[in-house]
């Protein structure tokens, strides 16, 4: 049976600090790296403390975090970075080892878990893959069987309605969108955007629909300014935006300020996510805010709920929106 002296020699600390770790004291002074580096070659070494052993206490959880972007495509756009923060800050808060699985890391890193938070949309093969390692699992932004998984996502159609209802409150009618598009399979099916589609069923409803008042590309800066500069080029430019991305958003004015416009004298833009930046552009950008952080703490709480009561009926909790108006519009 591992020591607490054979932890200590591999992870470069005193017996002290794997001790006081190992039995989560609050007080210790050390990082995160080093109190994850200490679980992790605990874990390896199947180490079980002595208030364990005596207290007979269930060995600790460990969960995989699935996302399916890679780290370049999350720093693009934080409404995903946000909401693993949220569920590693739970874990951490619970006392809950987790493993980081991406979308270019292979799905046999996920082995012994007690459960699968999943963040993004996953074809059938990635979730078949994830049940060989576990059933518990719980889809964060997506909620691909309600009758077998557990998810958490946002009601997209109210909250695209409300930014809409907005605009159209203030006298505008002729609203332009810019969004995305995302895919699974390889690249090869697009995922239904809840956005995009209530756009399209509020226009029409209103009798103000033109496929020709929709650019879409990826989710990221770069897109929303290339995406702005094709819609200034028109011949007959729009003059309001809904834009589906705060990230989208940031790159749109760039390519506003530099063809000599000015928000939000001659453009109007109504952004989605709420990232942190978005009340500091200039002008501060009116939203959606969407509470990511939050979703990916309830994510973790649905896991822990489920292995504490051994739930056989699956939960989608639909976690609310709130429009924020600022100075864009």
């Amino acid at each position: 049976m591992a020591t607490i002296r054979d932890i200590a020699a591999k992870a470069g600390v005193s017996i002290a600090t794997v001790s006081r770790v190992l039995n989560f004291d609050e007080t210790i002074n050390v990082s995160d790296g080093t109190k994850k580096k200490i679980f992790e070659i605990a874990e390896q070494l199947d180490y079980v403390t002595l208030r364990e052993r005596k207290s007979k206490k269930q060995d600790f959880l460990n969960i995989g975090i699935v996302y399916w972007y890679s780290d370049k495509e999350e720093l693009e756009d934080p409404y995903y970075l946000s909401i693993r923060m949220g569920i590693e800050k739970r874990c951490l808060d619970e006392h809950i080892y987790f493993t980081r699985v991406n979308k270019g890391d292979k799905y046999d890193k996920l082995e012994n878990l007690d459960g699968i938070v999943a963040i993004g949309k996953f074809a059938n093969s990635d979730i078949e893959k994830f049940n060989i390692s576990t059933s518990n699992i719980v889809f964060v932004d997506s909620s691909p069987n309600e009758e077998l998984y557990d998810s958490v996502v946002i009601d997209f159609r109210k909250a695209v309605t409300s930014a809409l209802d907005y605009l159209i409150s203030l006298g505008h009618k002729d609203i332009f969108y810019i969004g995305g598009e995302e895919y699974i399979n390889g690249g090869k099916d697009k995922v239904k955007d809840y956005r995009e589609e209530t756009y399209i069923d509020y226009m029409q409803n209103i009798g103000s629909y033109n496929s020709n008042n929709m650019l879409l590309g990826n989710y990221t800066p770069a897109d929303g300014y290339r995406l702005m500069k094709e819609a200034l080029s028109k011949k007959n430019p729009p003059r309001v935006f809904f834009i589906a991305s705060d990230s989208m958003a940031i790159g749109a004015y760039k390519a506003v300020i530099e063809s000599g416009l000015s928000i939000p004298k001659d453009i109007s833009i109504i952004g989605f996510n709420d990232i942190s930046t978005a009340k500091y552009m200039t002008p501060a950008l009116s939203t959606v805010k969407a509470y990511t952080d939050f979703m990916g703490e309830t994510a973790v709480d649905l896991i822990l709920e489920r292995l504490k009561s051994e739930r056989s009926i699956s939960k989608k909790v639909v976690i609310p929106t709130k429009l924020i108006i600022r100075e864009s519009c």
